[in-house]
């Protein structure tokens, strides 16, 4: 199996980068990463040995932060009130995502078909 193949088969949250390789994947330095866990913005995962690991998704994490800071001129603070802004909302995307599906499910047990109600999707 090539690495690339491994690494597509791999779960986003998987910590499997160094410090250093993790750095380099998103152009900053070292330091800069072990800033942003000192005041809260990232969580890798560590080894037994207490080495610092990044998945995929932290990578995925520091280049929106990245973003964020450089392109938009953003402090850091101003990075994790975004950041958690940012996830409460996809959180409540989700909730309403699945509110709607059981309202739609409630619908469909309780209130007879029209016609033509496949096409408009109104009842």
């Amino acid at each position: 199996m090539t690495a690339e193949r491994a690494r597509d088969e791999m779960p986003d949250d998987e910590p499997c980068y160094v410090i250093s390789v993790a750095a380099r994947m998103v152009g900053m330095h070292a330091q800069s990463l072990r800033n942003y866990e000192r005041v809260g913005l990232i969580r890798p995962g560590r080894s037994r040995g207490r080495v610092r690991l990044y998945s995929a998704a932290d990578i995925q994490h520091l280049r929106n932060i990245q973003r964020l800071v450089q392109d938009l001129g953003v402090n850091l603070a101003g990075v994790e009130v975004i950041l958690n802004m940012r996830g409460r909302m996809q959180r409540m995307e989700r909730e309403m995502d699945l509110l709607r599906q059981e309202l739609q499910a409630y619908r469909d047990r309780v209130l007879p078909a029209v016609p033509g109600d496949e096409v408009t999707g109104d009842r």
